[in-house]
């Protein structure tokens, strides 16, 4: 009985941890959105981790219901509050995305409210007990590997371009205490629909915090080489320009 319940205080230990490291990676991005209010664009920010971020929010509280999953509360609590914060990201984006940007995000957004309302529909009325943790469970899963995916592309771009401004490092750091704190939170509640998403995304996030200190000094290094191309262009141009004063001197 002791094992049991030392096992159910971590348990409840680690979906807090997780709440916590959940909550500062969903207010991660407002330095994003800050920026992005400030100069009127979405510049080549995506808007697709943060569509995929409201997926899995829709999922995750769901999923985390009693009459879903039990013992799962921790997961509906951090789901709606990421899902509201998720929801103002999206909105903001759409208002200062171009506008065949607009056009992709609102065709994103409504097929992910379509899908969410045909799962949970379907789960309540059609099926019962285990089979509505395992539709709803796959769903959770599915949302959560797409959400951590997401970020590949911008991933990509870094690798490409040498260059981190496109990949926050609070983010990446953000996603990967979360994504570990409820890997260890699912391993303690035993259930494969939270460890094994959890387990990717921290994998993943591992993966983009080696980029950043990878091409992090790439990019300083790239400022300078740029900082001194300038500095001998225009000491070039002074010279030359010295030079035929001299020859209209003459």
């Amino acid at each position: 009985m002791g094992h049991v319940h030392v096992i159910r205080i971590l348990h409840t230990t680690f979906g807090i941890f997780g709440n916590v490291f959940g909550i500062l990676l969903f207010l991660a991005p407002m330095i994003t959105f800050k920026r992005i209010i400030m100069k009127r664009s979405t510049e080549k920010f995506s808007g697709v981790p943060y569509l995929m971020s409201l997926f899995n929010c829709l999922f995750s509280a769901w999923y985390g219901l009693p009459f879903v999953s039990p013992n799962n509360t921790l997961l509906t609590v951090l789901a709606s509050i990421g899902g509201a914060l998720e929801a103002i990201y999206v909105l903001i984006f759409l208002i200062f995305a171009p506008k065949k940007e607009k056009f992709k995000i609102s065709g994103i957004l409504f097929l992910i409210i379509s899908i969410f309302s045909i799962v949970a529909l379907v789960s309540v009325l059609t099926l019962h007990d285990n089979k509505r943790k395992l539709l709803c469970g796959l769903a959770f899963a599915i949302t959560c590997i797409m959400m951590f995916g997401a970020p590949l592309t911008i991933m990509r771009q870094v690798i490409k371009s040498k260059s981190v401004e496109y990949m926050p490092f609070f983010l990446s750091l953000s996603i990967f205490n979360s994504s570990t704190s409820w890997a260890i939170y699912g391993l303690l509640g035993k259930d494969l629909f939270i460890i094994v998403p959890n387990s990717i995304g921290s994998l993943l996030a591992c993966v983009q915090l080696i980029l950043y200190a990878i091409y992090r000094d790439s990019e300083k290094k790239l400022d300078v080489e740029m900082e001194g191309s300038i500095e001998k262009g225009l000491e070039k141009t002074q010279i030359e320009m010295q030079k035929n004063m001299e020859t209209y001197a003459l």
